[in-house]
């Protein structure tokens, strides 16, 4: 019998964060030690108050049904979030949950495409961007990223014949790859451009809280007339190192998101309510477990920019996420061979920059998931390696 499975499975290729496990799994058995700077998954743990809402709610025998819905409580937290942190007024139908920003990005093209539909994505962009609208058939198309350009779009340069047969547009501050913010007139030039050509903005906002240097991290909704044509996911994942427990949420356009909640419904009975009573205390606790956070990751950025510098090796400083990223020192013309080399002969792992699209080529992604003292040690690593 010959089984055959979708077209669209060629283009799903074994994801590079499992081959890269499988490269740092044979160098270990070479007992050669490893500084995993590859995935972003914090190391932070999770503040005590969010783990004991979780377990107290965990002891609830009710608490194990179906939750169907957000709970009352995490509705009026991500509401009073947003009017705190980003001083932005949500209704209730301007917010629905999803199962974490990644589900969310994968499945929205479902509700707001159909087939052929243009969706504008970023390039060098997270992969999610552009294979979530490809599972709603959609035609992905990429918008360059480039470093002349401080890593904006340049709207004024886009196709119009495309931007006619465009029904959403990815865009995401600071930017996992390239480590960069967006200023506001950006987003005082794109919410209009995007109305006046009659596209969505979806604006991915999983960084925010982590911005370097002084930097205040902004929502979209933040910006004039931006719930008109804009929704946002927000995600618990970086923030509140609540990675593992899958919680997030898409506000903004009330049409949008009660269209993309309907859609939701038929796919999902809702997020277990454990998890919901945890990021109800996530949601309504202190900062300061954040804005320590935060200073740890610049600390450790600095640790990991500053000391490559120093050795030769150009990575510029990144200005938020929990990342860095620059081009593969000179002499070097393939990342991933590059990247496979430098774990051979420093045990020094990151990610390869053609992950992200065609203009992350010759470049490298690192994550900021070791303290500075194992970061200090990386660096000397490479250095001792003779690659720089």
């Amino acid at each position: 019998m010959y089984l055959k499975i979708a077209d669209r499975m060629k283009d799903y290729e074994e994801g590079i964060f499992q081959l890269l496990n499988e490269k740092k799994e044979k160098v270990e058995r070479q007992g050669i030690k490893v500084y995993n700077l590859s995935v972003g998954t914090p190391d932070f743990p999770t503040d005590p108050h969010i783990m004991e809402a979780v377990v107290k709610a965990a002891q609830n025998s009710d608490n194990y049904k179906y939750s169907l819905k957000m709970i009352p409580e995490l509705l009026e937290a991500v509401i009073g979030r947003f009017l705190r942190r980003y001083h932005v007024a949500l209704s209730e139908r301007e917010v629905t949950d999803v199962y974490g920003s990644q589900e969310g990005i994968a499945h929205i093209g479902l509700c707001l495409c159909n087939p052929g539909d243009v969706v504008l994505v970023p390039n060098p962009g997270y992969p999610i961007f552009s294979i979530g609208p490809s599972l709603a058939c959609a035609d992905v198309q990429t918008y360059d990223l480039k470093e002349e350009n401080g890593y904006l779009p340049d709207l004024k340069a886009m196709d119009g014949e495309l931007l006619k047969k465009t029904k959403f547009m990815i865009v995401s501050y600071p930017l996992n790859p390239v480590c960069r913010i967006a200023p506001d007139s950006f987003y005082e030039e794109l919410i209009p451009w995007a109305k006046e050509h009659e596209i969505i903005i979806l604006h991915d906002n999983a960084y925010s809280d982590i911005i370097y240097d002084g930097h205040v991290g902004k929502s979209i909704l933040q910006f004039p007339g931006a719930k008109e044509n804009c929704i946002e996911f927000y995600s618990l994942s970086k923030s509140y190192n609540y990675t593992g427990a899958r919680v997030g949420f898409l506000v903004g356009n009330e049409y949008l998101v009660q269209s993309f909640k309907r859609l939701r419904s038929q796919i999902d009975y809702g997020t277990f309510l454990p998890v919901q009573y945890g990021a109800v205390a996530a949601l309504n606790g202190p900062d300061e477990g954040i804005k320590r956070r935060c200073m740890e990751y610049q600390e450790r950025r600095d640790a990991l920019c500053g000391g490559f510098r120093e050795i030769g090796w150009d990575i510029p400083d990144s200005q938020g996420s929990m990342f860095a990223w620059g081009k593969i020192p000179e002499g070097y013309t393939d990342d991933v061979a590059f990247v496979m080399e430098l774990l051979e002969r420093s045990g020094v792992l990151c990610t390869p920059g053609s992950s992200f699209g065609s203009l992350g080529r010759g470049h490298v992604r690192f994550a900021l998931t070791m303290p500075v003292e194992k970061i200090r040690e990386a660096v000397s690593a490479v250095e001792r390696s003779g690659m720089i």
